[in-house]
């Protein structure tokens, strides 16, 4: 029985999860891996905005909720939320209920849509900013991580200019982060080699 905890304690990772195991499978399964679909790029960046002020964890213990109120994250349904919708939305308790947030992820579907119509699209706008690859750091703690880069500050200031809400360097740099436009994993960790292969990318809805 003391076999499984050694072999355990050899899969070297990211310091940040911790041991929670919804914490440690999203770290191992999702974060970092290349994410090229636009409706799940909207998603991510929706959440990382619900984000703002709190932890990750907090918003990861709440998605499948947020997916149910949300319309799974449908542009094209939360861009037509009413106040009658905002106002339930304001009493689900299996949300982050902030006003200024909800509001903020309409006028983000609003300026999503408006892309997809116009143009280049959401996804091939965002990977544009990182020339359509992830860039690969080599990180050793934590510490050497920062939490704005030049690209995060310009992708910021487009999303802004094109209308969407709580997307700041901070807060777009994570999402770079978790949806693999950078690769963010310490280099010791076991992720930092394989995230962004293509057969975990095809993993990623």
């Amino acid at each position: 029985m003391s076999a499984t905890p050694a072999k355990a304690a050899k899969v070297s990772r990211c310091a940040w999860p911790g041991e929670d195991p919804l914490y440690v499978a999203y770290h191992d399964e999702e974060w970092g891996v290349p994410e090229y679909d636009d409706r799940a790029l909207f998603e991510k960046l929706i959440l990382d905005g619900f984000q703002a002020g709190l932890s990750w964890i907090t918003i990861l213990r709440k998605r499948d909720n947020f997916r149910k109120a949300f319309d799974n994250f449908d542009p094209v349904k939360i861009a037509r939320y009413d106040a009658k919708k905002i106002a339930a939305l304001m009493n689900d308790a299996g949300i982050v209920r902030n006003r200024a947030k909800i509001e903020g992820a309409v006028k983000s579907a609003q300026a999503y849509l408006v892309i997809m119509q116009e143009g280049p699209g959401f996804s091939k706008l965002l990977w544009g900013f990182v020339d359509g690859a992830p860039k690969v750091n080599r990180f050793r703690s934590k510490s050497q991580v920062p939490a704005a880069t030049p690209e995060s500050i310009a992708m910021s200031k487009e999303l802004v200019k094109r209308g969407f809400k709580f997307v700041g360097p901070t807060i777009v740099y994570a999402f770079m982060q978790a949806t693999g436009m950078v690769n963010d994993h310490v280099v010791t960790c076991h992720c930092h080699a394989t995230c962004g292969k293509p057969k975990r990318a095809r993993k990623a809805k």
